[in-house]
């Protein structure tokens, strides 16, 4: 993949994965403005988290980290790679299978040991009953994940970074439909979860069908190749494990104060914006590529798709962690604010959120830096390294709760993120040049973070001059698309003037994609 091609590549999947955050912001402002902070909202949330802290576990930490450098591979050196996807297919759907049934039969233990706070009110026996509807979402959508992920390898990135829209979609339309129809709002909501994880699988399948993909579902079966896979996956589930560790560190802190789940899982949702549309389209794009590469002992070409992706990332992303940051509150109030969710809950969420705006940076460079590790198939060190965060994590979330209170958990997962990125980046010394940035990549971070911090100031006299404005039900929402273009316009004109980027380089790579 040529380093346009690579560029073009993760903007393809970058608009694709907007598209779906940007709906799944649309998702949560229904949520919050529908059922709002409290007692549902806080089961909803720790249900959800179960099938969705799996599909992480199992498809996307270790079917990102193993199945797609050795489909990639194989594809690269025609050595059968639809055999190898079959069996992984098959492998992976006995493994759900098993792990669903367990769950549907013990999941009052399960709901104890993520979410022990809810113990001792109405909370826990209403995520028990969310648990069982939602959990089989895991089957479907971790298959998805591995027809997604056979698909990238393949430079096919559409339909499946266009394949979450659908769950937005779904939950939004079952809440919409319930209100009209004057039903529960929260079953339907619930209900509409692994409905729309069939609808996911579904539509992957058929472009991996279309794309030439032909995996078809049999006995599973223990080849060489699976035992390769499961070698390579293991580490990787475990390091996925760690960082949902991390999670629920953080839910089982939140846990213990009245509304905290749903503050930090609104916060969640808005830092997960940026970061879906950065560092999980590098990650997707950069990984397959890579690995391609190393195959064809392109050291030169590899150091080279390695230090775009990083520098469009952070031209990306240390503006947005800036707004994050700076004009927190006016996003959350203008976006979350109204039904049931009340000013003060929008100030707890607006503080969380930039809590979370600090660690944005690192949590993109994570996803560039770990197919460093991946694409050599190397599990091993970021295991280790996910470890150390784990730990860093639980002392901050714990340690620091007594004290600051629910907030506590945002803290830690933010300075764990910054951890994970510097033991990534000295380990990633010692796998020689390819793994080392650029001259142009250092020349051009320090001026990014120039033209990012001009924007943050015009930002920020741009929200006190428009304050009556944002506080206006009317206006309020026309002042924040206001507020954002002149962010966006600022750092367009400060980047190019100070040389952070040139535009010229993004038309080139939309012009390649279209």
């Amino acid at each position: 993949m040529k380093p346009i091609r690579l560029i073009s590549g993760i903007l393809t999947v970058g608009f694709w994965t907007l598209a779906s955050r940007v709906l799944g912001v649309a998702r949560e402002i229904f949520i919050l403005a529908y059922i709002g902070p409290g007692p549902l909202m806080d089961a909803f949330v720790a249900a959800f988290r179960l099938p969705n802290m799996f599909r992480r576990f199992f498809a996307e930490g270790a079917f990102n980290a193993a199945f797609v450098p050795i489909f990639s591979k194989k594809y690269e050196g025609e050595e059968n790679p639809l055999k190898f996807g079959s069996d992984a297919m098959n492998g992976l759907a006995f493994v759900l299978l098993v792990i669903s049934a367990l769950a549907l039969i013990f999941m009052p233990a399960l709901v104890w040991a993520t979410a022990g706070g809810f113990a001792a009110d109405s909370r826990f026996d209403l995520t028990v009953g969310y648990g069982r509807i939602v959990f089989p979402y895991i089957f479907f959508i971790s298959l998805a994940a591995l027809f997604s992920g056979a698909l990238n390898a393949t430079g096919h990135f559409a339909a499946a970074a266009a394949a979450p829209i659908l769950l937005n979609i779904f939950v939004i339309a079952a809440m919409v439909t319930a209100k009209v129809v004057g039903g529960e709002i929260i079953h339907w909501l619930i209900w509409a979860i692994p409905f729309a994880g069939v609808a996911q699988l579904a539509l992957v399948w058929i472009a991996a069908e279309r794309a030439g993909i032909r995996l078809r579902p049999g006995r599973p079966v223990w080849t060489p190749d699976m035992k390769r896979l499961v070698r390579v996956a293991i580490p990787a589930a475990l390091a996925g494990g760690v960082m949902q560790v991390n999670l629920l560190v953080g839910q089982q802190v939140a846990s213990n104060f009245e509304k905290a789940v749903g503050w930090l899982y609104a916060a969640d949702r808005l830092y997960q914006l940026p970061l879906g549309v950065v560092g999980i389209a590098v990650a997707i794009v950069l990984l397959p590529d890579l690995s391609r590469r190393l195959k064809a002992k392109d050291n030169v070409g590899a150091r080279h798709a390695f230090s775009r992706a990083g520098e469009l990332s952070l031209a990306l992303t240390i503006p947005a962690a800036v707004a994050l940051v700076v004009v927190p509150f006016p996003i959350v109030s203008v976006l979350f604010q109204r039904g049931a969710t009340s000013v003060a809950d929008a100030q707890a969420i607006a503080f969380a959120v930039a809590l979370y705006g600090l660690g944005l940076p690192a949590f993109v460079m994570q996803k560039v830096l770990q197919p460093l590790f991946f694409a050599r198939e190397n599990t091993r060190t970021p295991f280790y390294y996910a470890l150390w965060c784990m730990a860093v994590n639980a002392a901050l979330a714990i340690g620091l709760a007594p004290v600051l209170g629910w907030y506590a958990p945002a803290i830690a997962t933010t300075v764990a993120a910054w951890t994970m990125v510097a033991q990534l980046a000295w380990g990633g010394r010692k796998l020689g040049e390819v793994a080392r940035f650029d001259t142009r990549f250092r020349q051009r971070i320090f001026r990014i973070c120039l033209a990012s911090a001009i924007m943050g100031a015009i930002l920020w006299g741009t929200m006190l001059a428009l304050g009556p404005l944002l506080e206006r039900s009317y206006w309020r929402g026309l002042a924040l698309v206001g507020l954002i273009g002149v962010g966006i316009l600022s750092y367009g004109i400060a980047g190019q003037t100070v040389g952070a980027f040139r535009l010229s380089e993004f038309r080139s790579a939309f012009r390649r994609k279209g």
